[in-house]
Order: C-alpha cells, then structure tokens, then sequence
C-alpha cells in the first residue's frame, strides 16, 4: 500500500501549520458547492466529541480553503451498543451535528448512498471491522479513528479487507502530531536514539488495556521511534503503566501510562545531536489536514506496518502484563494475530 514517507509526513504538517492559515501548496476549491462530486463527508458514529470536533471544523464558516471543500452532509448515530459513557453521548452529539446541517440516517447502507468518504469514529474498537467492511466493499476511502480495531486481528482483517477491495485506509491518534515531534522526524536532533512519552490510560474493561486510552501516548512514541520494536515488558499497577519495548538495533522506547493525579500528554526524544522535550498537544486540526489530503488523493499518511506493530505493541503489554511482566515477542504476537484474523470471513 502506497504511503508517504514519515519524514515528508510530519514535515508537510509543520509547513500546513497548526492552525488553518496556510495557504501554499493547498488547491483551492474556488466557491464550488458542498454537492461536489468527491467532497461529501460521512460519519458512523455519533458516540466520541472526535466526531463533533471534525464537523464543527468542516462545516464551521472557517474551514475556509484549507480543507479542499469536503463537508460532513449525513451521520450514522449508533456507536457502541454497551459502554455506556459512549452510548449516553449519542444523543447530544447527535443533536450537535444537525445543527451543522448534518442529516442523520438509519443505516450505514443508507449513508454510503449519501457521501463519497467516511470518517468511521466509533469509539468501540470491536465493532470497526463489521462497520468498516460494508464502506471498503462500497470502494469509499475512510479514516478509522482509534482504536482502529480492539484487536490486532480485527485490524489485519481489516487491512486485508482494504486490499481486496483496492481501497487505502488507514489509522492513527492525533498525538502522532505533538507539538515539536516535526523536529524530530525533520532530523533536527539527528538519529533517533531513544524515547520517553507519556499520556493518560484510563482503562476499558471491553478493550484491551491500553487500546482505550493509552494509545495516545504509544503512538506518539512510534511516530518518534519508527518501527522495529522486537520485545516488550510492562510493568503496572493500579495507577501507573511503564512499558519498555526494545527495537531490533538495540534502541530503547518507553511509555508511561497515567492514571493518578495530573493526566497530560508528552515525552522526551533522545538524539545523536540533541534532546527534545515535546511540547503540548497540538489538537485535531494537524490529523484533520492529513485525513481531507488523504480523501482528496487516495495517499495514506501511516503505512500499514506501522499501524500494526502499534497495535501489537499494545496486545504484547497486556500479554506480559498477565505473565507478571515477562519478555514478549511483537513477531511471535504478529503470527498469532495472523492466524486469528485467517478465520475471519470478508465477504
């Protein structure tokens, strides 16, 4: 699957800007409609604020030129069927989206007869790959929010599924997009020899431990590290997650998950040239940039490999978790999760 190189990735980020004022290097759509063949934007799920913030930035009055004229016309409202603290949003979500103008529909059948692109923001993992199977069979380009599955089968299949059908999609955490972390990949701090980050992890009994919330902070470390983690080791306690994962050339990455006292996200990027301390979060609108530039080329900004060893990271930490802390390996966690998704049916 094509993608761009992540040093090109993060670089073309930090020209957009963090906000919404650049301008150069962005077509412009010069005053067509929103009806425009290719621009239409559809959500499934109404259960997560991801999906509120990204309609208010689309349809609000200044989205402006920056986002090419894509706009959320129709939402699927139904999320997770038992996490409650998603399903009791639907409703005020829902109700906040209309008030962009969004139509609200009863089927995701009904909504890819409505919409070019989809943003899946689901917050129930579990449910992406029935969710996202219909959408690529539909040859829709869509962004998976994280989760991007609450396991790492579900994700190879869904993967699989994206192949098959020859539809690119991808997935990632707007933490990938840390403040400062454009530095890192631009080469500022030379060869990356190390990290540290940090953010909050509260836990989900439905989901893998840090597949719910920690996944912020491991993402962020990957975008920092690249791939290549061989092993992990976790260590955790009721308030605090601490895992290690050593890469096939000897470098060392680690994530503290938090959750006691203050919640935030961040870390520490060791270089051959330098040190870099990132800085806060940048918000959704780096993320958003990416995912309008993927729907409007078809180039996903997180290569697949990526994706997957994040997610394999995190099962790995819960498998060492249940062996008191012991040395699990991402490759022998990968085959099993292989196997795992071969058993799943893509229609």
């Amino acid at each position: 699957m094509k993608a761009t190189n992540r040093r090109e990735f993060i670089r073309t980020t930090a020209l957009t800007g963090i906000g919404l004022g650049f301008s150069g290097g962005i077509l412009t759509t010069h005053g067509q409609n929103n009806s425009e063949a290719g621009k239409k934007v559809g959500i499934i799920g109404l259960d997560t604020s991801h999906s509120v913030a990204f309609t208010k930035t689309l349809n609000g009055p200044e989205a402006g030129d920056t986002f090419y004229g894509y706009k959320v016309v129709a939402a699927y409202p139904k999320g997770s069927n038992d996490i409650e603290s998603s399903v009791s949003r639907i409703p005020g979500y829902t109700a906040e989206v209309q008030k962009f103008g969004v139509e609200i529909v009863d089927s995701i059948a009904d909504l890819l007869t409505k919409v070019d692109v989809v943003l899946l923001e689901t917050n129930d993992g579990r449910l992406h790959l029935e969710q996202a199977l219909p959408v690529l069979k539909a040859g829709k380009r869509m962004f998976i929010d994280k989760p991007m599955a609450a396991s790492l089968a579900d994700a190879i299949a869904i993967f699989e599924a994206s192949e098959k059908y020859k539809v690119p999609v991808f997935s990632c955490s707007s933490l990938r997009y840390i403040t400062g972390m454009d530095e890192i990949i631009s080469g500022k701090i030379g060869k990356v020899t190390g990290a540290e980050t940090y953010s909050p992890a509260k836990l989900e009994k439905t989901h893998p431990d840090l597949f719910w919330y920690g996944i912020h902070g491991v993402e962020t470390l990957f975008t920092a590290m690249g791939t290549g983690c061989k092993s992990v080791v976790r260590v955790s306690n009721e308030d605090t997650d601490m895992v290690v994962g050593t890469w096939n050339d000897g470098r060392i990455g680690t994530f503290r998950g938090i959750r006691k006292g203050k919640g935030d996200y961040g870390g520490t990027v060791y270089g051959e040239d330098g040190i870099k301390v990132l800085g806060a979060y940048a918000g959704y609108n780096p993320l958003l940039i990416q995912i309008i530039n993927y729907f409007k080329t078809g180039i996903v900004p997180v290569k697949e490999e990526e994706t997957l060893e994040i997610l394999a990271f995190m099962e790995a930490a819960d498998i060492s978790k249940a062996h008191g802390g012991a040395s699990v390996d991402l490759e022998q966690v990968m085959e099993m999760a292989k196997k795992m998704a071969s058993k799943k049916q893509i229609p």
